[in-house]
């Protein structure tokens, strides 16, 4: 993305904040990963969202209608630690290269914040966000209280500026849509490469290599999230991310994994036979899924809600395993009494964007928020039937969920994942090509 569309979010956010207010926005800090190393960094979603900027160590100021409007302050060049830990922008390049009015070192964070928040009525932040943010501001407001020699003047008023920003983080721009498409598009083809690859005798891990190779290969050195390989009755287990087991002839292989590319996400799941053959009992559960997942992306459209969709699916995979012998009951009543959750415990589908499970208001628990163009979700039921759920033992410790990424357009829907095969027929000629 180019600088503009930064300097464009931040421009709207601005627009949206109270007359006379500024806001202040850290980025994340370097992680310990053990002793003296550090995991890799990954910035902080709403920072990056306003900045593009991708080191620690960094405060985002916006101050609406004032000279100058958007401040930064980073790290200043430092020669000895950039041999040891790498290249920094520096206060001089910053402000051409993030399209911001000015730049300060880090450094000089309690001499000059002080002055350019000076006489705003309302400081806008993240309470509770980090502790060095929180941090910042008591000292911040504490310097303003007792600077009246200095002319100074506190803001009278603290306000949370995750409400604006996160619904604005919701409706994604054209220039955000097309990195998420290229998101999308890159984790199905890691996808239909671990379906090419497997085959009984591999280990789950060695799938997930196959997935992060493909996306690393093709400039996403991070996944998402922690991917997930789940073989047999490990895919039964929601958030099974240990990847360490065999893959064994007859089960099928459960694979959650999304690539993050230019810091939005791709979130993808896909069941699929070990020996590229579906048995019977794993076709009619993996009909059901696929059905209820085709019937909730078709009434995806601007009015329409996760919660519409949701109830669909319910219908769907309900009466269907009430025809399997799973459940037992009339299907209007197990809904009602949720017995379903059982066998499908989780929500629908979720927002995404720079975060996998995206910042946006839901309206309600059961997410009856009605879409809007622009926005991005996830569409993935699933059946889990657990290594010792009370049915006929042929249903046991299979689980299939499937999974795909839709934009929610002025004439409907688009899906961002479609390129990777989610029917029998093709996932079976796949595998067997």
């Amino acid at each position: 993305m180019d600088p503009i569309d930064f300097h464009q979010h931040r421009q709207r956010l601005m627009a949206q904040l109270p007359e006379g207010s500024v806001a202040l926005v850290y980025a994340a800090a370097e992680c310990t990963r053990s002793n003296d190393t550090e995991y890799r960094f990954r910035q902080d979603s709403d920072f990056f969202y306003l900045t593009g900027f991708r080191e620690p160590d960094a405060l985002l100021l916006l101050r609406p209608g004032q000279t100058p409007e958007s401040v930064v302050f980073v790290r200043p060049k430092d020669s000895l630690m950039e041999i040891w830990h790498g290249r920094r922008l520096g206060v001089d390049a910053a402000p051409k290269a993030l399209g911001v009015d000015a730049a300060f070192s880090i450094e000089e964070l309690d001499s000059q914040l002080p002055a350019l928040v000076n006489g705003a009525d309302i400081l806008v932040h993240r309470p509770g966000q980090s502790e060095r943010e929180d941090a910042t501001v008591a000292k911040l407001l504490q310097a303003l209280r007792n600077g009246l020699k200095k002319g100074y003047r506190a803001p009278s008023r603290v306000q949370d500026l995750r409400p604006e920003l996160h619904e604005q983080r919701l409706i994604k721009t054209d220039a955000e849509l097309a990195m998420m498409a290229e998101a999308g598009a890159l984790s199905a083809r890691a996808h239909s490469r671990a379906m090419k690859a497997c085959q009984p005798g591999m280990y789950e891990y060695q799938l997930e290599a196959e997935i992060q190779h493909e996306c690393a290969m093709a400039g996403a050195v991070d996944m998402a999230y922690g991917t997930i390989v789940g073989g047999g009755d490990n895919a039964c287990i929601l958030h099974y991310t240990e990847n360490s087991d065999q893959l064994k002839d007859g089960d099928l292989v459960l694979i959650d994994a999304g690539a993050e590319l230019h810091g939005y996400a791709g979130d993808i799941t896909r069941t699929f036979p070990v020996n590229g053959r579906f048995s019977e009992e794993q076709k009619a559960l993996y009909t059901l899924v696929l059905e209820a997942e085709e019937t909730a992306i078709a009434m995806l459209k601007p009015g329409a809600s996760i919660k519409d969709a949701n109830q669909a699916v319910l219908e769907i995979l309900v009466s269907g395993l009430v025809k399997l012998g799973i459940m037992q009951g009339d299907v209007n009543e197990l809904i009602e009494q949720e017995a379903y959750k059982a066998y499908y415990m989780h929500g629908l589908g979720h927002w995404l964007g720079l975060d996998v499970h995206d910042v946006g208001d839901y309206h309600h628990a059961d997410r009856r928020r009605p879409l809007a163009p622009g926005m991005v979700l996830t569409i993935e039921p699933g059946l889990y039937i657990a290594p010792d759920a009370e049915v006929d033992p042929k249903w046991r410790g299979i689980g299939i969920r499937i999974e795909d990424n839709i934009v929610i357009t002025e004439q409907g829907h688009r899906v961002l994942t479609d390129g990777v095969p989610k029917s029998i027929d093709a996932i079976e000629a796949l595998m067997a090509g």
